[in-house]
């Protein structure tokens, strides 16, 4: 199968754009996350959804106020296709490996496989924005994902 530079081109864009955000969730506790949404943008989780920039907002900042973590989320197997000029849906596994307190841990298997779906826009002034991302569990074991469903039962 033949692939386009122009495929290939949004392909290295978009998976640009994924690397930062988990670098920064991962880094820099999602601070910069919320902007990575259109305001309206959906983040779909196994037992939580957030709808809205500010909703993800407050659960990146529940996740630093919870106290030490250390995360590391690895993308794999990035596909994106286009539809049109300003929208693009990807997909692509995320191999979640995470653990209360700083590092170093002791190393184990990721806790979790995820086969993620985004639909992306694109803005004139911000560029692309996620509209919405969903995660779908595979493979799930060893320390739980933080959620405040979760959390707070």
């Amino acid at each position: 199968m033949k692939i386009s530079a122009d495929r290939l081109a949004l392909t290295q864009e978009l998976h640009a754009l994924v690397i930062d955000y988990w670098h920064d969730v991962d880094t820099n506790w999602g601070a910069n996350a919320p902007d990575y949404y259109t305001d309206d943008g959906v983040f779909v989780g196994p037992a939580a959804s957030y709808e809205g920039k500010e909703k993800i907002r407050a659960f990146y900042q529940w996740r630093k106020d919870r106290g030490d973590r250390t995360v590391v989320h690895s993308v794999q197997n990035f596909q994106a296709l286009p539809e049109g000029s300003d929208k693009a849906t990807c997909h692509w596994f995320l191999f979640l490996y995470a653990a209360d307190g700083k590092p170093v841990l002791p190393t184990n298997p990721p806790i979790q496989i995820a086969y993620m779906t985004d639909r992306l826009v694109k803005d004139p002034q911000k560029g692309w924005l996620v509209t919405y991302r969903r995660f779908e569990e595979w493979f799930a074991g060893g320390a739980p994902t933080t959620n405040p469903t979760l959390d707070d039962d």
